[in-house]
């Protein structure tokens, strides 16, 4: 990451692909959002100090190569741009040490958690993902996440650490969104998989049930993604752009109507947070059961109290954002061969679309 990572910059409270917290962030030119754990201002009187050795002295529990590991995937920060171990602290530097990931205050700890690995090599493990697993620690989920999950999974492996920033998950998806995420087993692999996401080089594809039957059945929805002004747990969409939020970009395709509800096919230009949430619901179509985003009201069909039951019991289904990430492509960091995956639709979801498909062929 260091290697193409000249500066990072504030954000209007943005967060990575994952439930919101409202704790602000930073976010590299890669596109992957970076939050402070630590900041410290060096003294006027300060002398010349290789900054791995100005952080040793400050931090607890971090050793020397620890802090170079994180110099070395650009974490650490000197007056706001990435720099190497060597780096020599001079008097009023504001050094600081950010991570993709919010602070908490333990380090990772291995738990058996079971992971369904659709594909794994020496260099990266593609995984997918249950609704309702949480990908980070922190926020109040210090355990029991995907991350811990990993730790447990590699805990025989010499070379990976899972508290090594230079390692790990490249990109993320919201805790009860399910699919498939990539995981980086070497730093090279992470710089090199952390490119093809910046440059929308990666194929990913989403399906999601929503509200109503988008018009026209095909088309793309462009708006900057930032935090909502009225409600600091959702996302909103302002103007493409604008200043406020982040470029946004998703394409959609109807698969299959329903009548009250559609089968959506959602392919991304770019991650944003809750990015397939927002966008839909801007355009009038939340997902189904989308509490965040006002999908878990009846917002199509009749009155009836036969349908009214009927909606309930989809809800009780899949009381989640009906969202997958399904397909999940890009360049091996090694052989540079075009890998492609799919994860296929789970339970709870499926269920939940074969009870509206077999209400629109009754209705026929």
């Amino acid at each position: 990451m260091a290697d193409i990572n000249p500066s990072l910059r504030p954000l209007e409270g943005d967060e990575p692909e994952c439930e919101a917290s409202g704790e602000s962030a930073l976010v590299d030119v890669n596109g992957t959002e970076m939050y402070e754990h630590f900041r410290f201002v060096a003294d006027k009187g300060q002398a010349l100090l290789r900054v791995d050795k100005f952080l040793v002295e400050r931090l607890q529990k971090s050793s020397r190569n620890r802090v170079q590991q994180a110099a070395d995937a650009g974490c650490i920060l000197v007056n706001g741009r990435p720099v190497k171990s060597n780096y020599r602290v001079k008097p009023l530097d504001v050094v600081q040490v950010v991570m993709d990931r919010p602070r908490y205050e333990c380090e990772i700890v291995a738990q058996d958690i079971p992971l369904d690995i659709v594909y794994e090599d020496k260099t990266v493990l593609v995984v997918n993902k249950p609704a309702g697993l949480v990908v980070h620690p922190g926020h109040g989920n210090y355990s029991g996440t995907l991350v811990n999950a990993l730790a447990w999974h590699f805990r025989d492996t010499p070379d990976y650490d899972v508290n090594d920033p230079r390692l790990g998950l490249v990109h993320r998806i919201d805790k009860d969104t399910s699919g498939l995420l990539v995981v980086a087993k070497t730093p090279d692999a992470k710089t090199d998989l952390g490119k093809q996401f910046f440059h929308k080089t990666t194929r990913r594809e989403y399906i999601a049930l929503v509200w109503g039957s988008p018009k026209p059945a095909k088309g793309r929805i462009e708006g900057n993604i930032g935090r909502s002004l009225r409600d600091r747990l959702q996302m909103d969409v302002f103007p493409a752009g604008g200043e406020y939020g982040k470029p946004a970009v998703t394409h959609y395709e109807v698969l299959e109507d329903f009548g009250p509800v559609s089968l959506v096919k959602c392919v991304l230009e770019t991650g944003r947070t809750h990015q397939i949430r927002a966008h839909m619901r801007h355009i009038g179509h939340p997902l189904f059961s989308d509490a965040r985003y006002g999908g878990d009201k009846i917002l199509r069909g009749n009155t009836s109290g036969k349908y009214t039951q009927f909606v309930n019991n989809c809800f009780a289904l899949c009381p989640r954002q009906a969202l997958h990430a399904r397909t999940l492509g890009f360049r091996h960091p090694d052989t540079g061969v075009e890998m492609d995956f799919e994860a296929p639709v789970p339970a709870d979801m499926q269920a939940l679309i074969d009870k509206w498909r077999n209400l629109a062929r009754e209705g026929e």
